[in-house]
Order: C-alpha cells, then structure tokens, then sequence
C-alpha cells in the first residue's frame, strides 16, 4: 500500500510573471547560499608576501570557533535540500507534459554541463599556456588546484540528478522508508569507513566513502522531496525550532565524543552522516522563520537580486573561485599591501575584496550566462537521443569533476575533461536527424 505525502506547502502571492506555485523561498535560499560560498571561499585564501615569497594559507582554521561555526556556516547540505525540492518540482512537471527519465535527465546534463564546458576549457588552455609560459611548478599546482575546489559539486549533483525519477517514484511509494534505507546506508558507509581507518595494513578507506555521495547527497535531496510535499509545513513553529535544536545536540557525541569531525567542512568530501543532521537543522529553521522569508522575497531590490543571482547561479558557482585567483593575481602584479591573513587589517580589508570579487563575478558571467540558460529543446527534425547515449553522456559528464574532486585539477585532467564533456554534451543534445526514412513503410496498393 503506497503512502504518499499530501502537499501543504504554504504559498504566497507571486510577483508578476513567476508562476504562482513557486517557491520564491526557495530561490532566496538558493541565492543565500552562493553569497556564503563565495564568502567562505574568499576568507579561506590568505596570502602573504615577505622576503620569501609569496605564501597561500587558510586563516580561518586559525580561529579557534571556526570548526564549530561550520555547523551553522556550512550550507551545502541545505543546497542539496532545495535543489531536492527544485527537482521534484521540474520531474512531476515533466511527468504532466508526457516527459520520461531520459527527457529529465538529458535536460539536466545539458543545463549543467554546457557552462562547465566554458570553464575546462579556459582553464586547460590557462594551465598550458602557464605551463609553457614556464610558471614554477609548485606555484603552477596550488593555483590549478585552487581554481578546481568547487568542481566537486557538479560530480555530486550530477548523480543526484540521475537518481531523481527512481527516487521520486520510491518517495511516492514509500518516503519513510526511503529514508530510513538512505539513512541507513550512510551510516554504515561511515561505520565501515572509520573503522577501516584504523587497520593496520595502511588500507584507503576513502573509496568506501564515496558511496556516501550517493547516501548522504541522496538523503539531503530526499528530504528537499519532503518540503516540495508540504510535510514540514505541518509543525508549529516551536516543534521545528526544537527539533533544530535536537539536530544540533545529537551533533555533539557524534563529533565532540565520537568519531566524526567537528568541522562540517572536513566531513564534506567524501560526505558523512553529520551533513545530513546539519542540513534538516538548517531546513527546520528556514520553515520555523519561513513567514519573515516570505516578506523578504516581496521587497523589490531582493527580488532584483534574486533574478541577477539566480538566473546565473550555476555560471556563478562555477567561476567564482578562479575569478577571485584572478583578482589576487592582479593585486599581487600592482603591488597592492597584503595584510597579514588573520590580522585585523587582514579583516577590514575583507568586504572590500568581497564587493571587488562579485563585481568581477557578475562582469564575467554576464556574456557565459547564455550557455546556462540556453533553452535544451529539441532542434527542428530532431530526435530524442537513446537512453543509451543519455545515460552515457551523464556518466562522461560525471567523470572529470570527480577525478578533480579526487585528486585536485591539473592540466592533464582540465585537458581530457574538457574533451569528454564536449562528448558528454554532444551525445545528450539530439541533433540526430530521424531516421525513419531509412525503412520505408510498404503500402498496400491492392
């Protein structure tokens, strides 16, 4: 016997021309949460400039209440929860227009993939040129690797994509007990991971883990399911706030006493249990103040930042870290004072730098926005590709942000990466003339 979720999620009056069902919530988390990311990424490279050279560090491991903050800072846990929410959205919308998993996911790997394509291939043609350009290799390295931090993502949110119309079919049949099962599998993806860290035989237990990108990211979008149907609506304010708390006090024996670590960002890659209790606290919270979101999304100049953000998220997020590289590398090449990381006038200088990075963000994506919004229709004469070269092309456009993810960017994998998304995009695309009149019909002339 099937058990569905009824849908009861609170709407509001939209603003002309957005559809009245959207969640315009939504769309201000998601636009929240790209203002963090570039913040937190921006504090995290502190360079210094001495006698010796120039240095690269991380000042905010130096802050004693960091790791702590990340239970409250770290917020790609609720991204997966949102982008949960968007994507049962689209699916049951596509599911309406007579739309199948192979329409859902070709979708998807081109919206995606189209503007990664832009950035492999500026940075493979960055790196060689660098390279012959005869950068020291040391320098060369930590640049690259900088430059490829966020790719990550896009290899985690491409299985998530995949995993979209068989998960929404078991979120239809049974969502409790999809949960529990997902919940389940990343406990003991943890269990065995940990545990494997302490054998004697030197044995890499982070291959283990990985299966947690489908676990804990699973589980995190699974529950963005949950607030597409309404359920959190169901609780008093006081219950979802309580229950944030209970969140965050069952964090401290896993982490302060347990095995896990106290910085969200370190159970991040590959992703652990503790993510998935961050981001239902984080989900909580936002319906707990959700009537004071909804104000907020009625403000013009919100609404304004909300449409330039979010029209170019993906391109954002994509760009951001090799732009802000940039910026230092022309304050490094006028000369510019470079505070000490960490210090006081390291901290002033901050929202300077910050406002500096999204005006250069926001210059750049302005032309590269069009990949992203570029519409995934079908060309005229067209057909649909085959399953097989959908399925295909995603598991191509997976492969090289892993591998970063894996081992950091270079030029080897910015250089073949490039060419298998290229691949990846063209095998998905549809521009396959119908070949019906390759086997004509016989007519019955009698």
């Amino acid at each position: 016997m099937s058990s569905t979720l009824r849908s009861g999620s609170a709407r509001t009056t939209a603003p002309l021309g957005v559809p009245a069902s959207r969640d315009l919530v939504v769309d201000l988390i998601r636009v929240a949460c790209m203002f963090a990311v570039v913040a937190v990424h921006l504090l995290m490279m502190g360079i210094s400039v001495d006698e010796s050279g120039i240095g690269v560090g991380n000042p905010l491991t130096s802050l004693s209440w960091f790791a702590q903050g990340t239970w409250f800072g770290q917020v790609m846990p609720l991204f997966f929860v949102v982008g949960g929410f968007a994507s049962l959205t689209s699916w049951r919308s596509l599911q309406r227009k007579g739309g199948d998993a192979g329409d859902y996911l070709r979708n998807r790997v081109l919206r995606l993939v189209r503007p990664t394509v832009a950035l492999y291939a500026f940075l493979a043609i960055a790196l060689w040129i660098a390279t012959a350009a005869g950068v020291p290799g040391d320098l060369l390295t930590v640049i690259a690797a900088g430059a490829g931090v966020q790719l990550w993502f896009l290899a985690a949110y491409l299985i998530c994509q995949a995993m979209v119309p068989t998960m929404a079919k078991l979120h239809h049949r049974a969502p409790y007990w999809t949960v529990a099962a997902l919940a389940a599998g990343a406990v003991v993806v943890d269990i065995l991971r940990l545990g494997l860290e302490r054998n004697p035989w030197g044995f890499d237990s982070n291959p283990i883990g990985l299966l947690n990108m489908v676990f804990v990211w699973g589980l995190l979008q699974q529950l963005g399911f949950f607030y597409a149907d309404g359920f959190f609506d169901r609780f008093a304010r006081w219950k979802l706030v309580l229950a944030a708390v209970a969140c965050y006090v069952l964090l401290v024996p896993l982490t302060h006493a347990g095995p896990y670590p106290v910085d969200m960002l370190t159970n991040q890659n590959p992703p652990m249990f503790p993510l998935v209790l961050v981001g239902l606290a984080h989900v909580l919270l936002v319906k707990a103040v959700y009537p004071v979101l909804q104000r907020c999304v009625h403000v013009g100049w919100v609404q304004k930042v909300m449409f330039v953000v979010g029209s170019r998220a993906m391109t954002i997020y994509l760009w951001h870290l090799p732009l802000i590289i940039a910026m230092f590398g022309i304050a490094l090449v006028l000369r510019l004072p470079f505070p000490e990381p960490a210090s006081a006038e390291w901290w002033l200088s901050r929202p300077l730098f910050y406002v500096a990075a999204w005006a250069l963000v926001l210059l750049v994506s302005t032309p590269l926005v069009r990949l992203e919004l570029a519409s995934t229709a079908l060309t005229p004469g067209a057909a649909r590709p085959a399953m097989w070269r959908i399925a295909v092309g995603t598991v191509l456009a997976i492969i090289p942000p892993f591998v970063v993810m894996r081992s950091a960017l270079d030029v080897a994998n910015a250089t073949w990466g490039l060419v298998l998304l290229v691949v990846a995009v063209a095998l998905v695309t549809g521009k396959v003339p119908d070949r019906a009149w390759k086997t004509p019909r016989l007519v019955d002339r009698t």
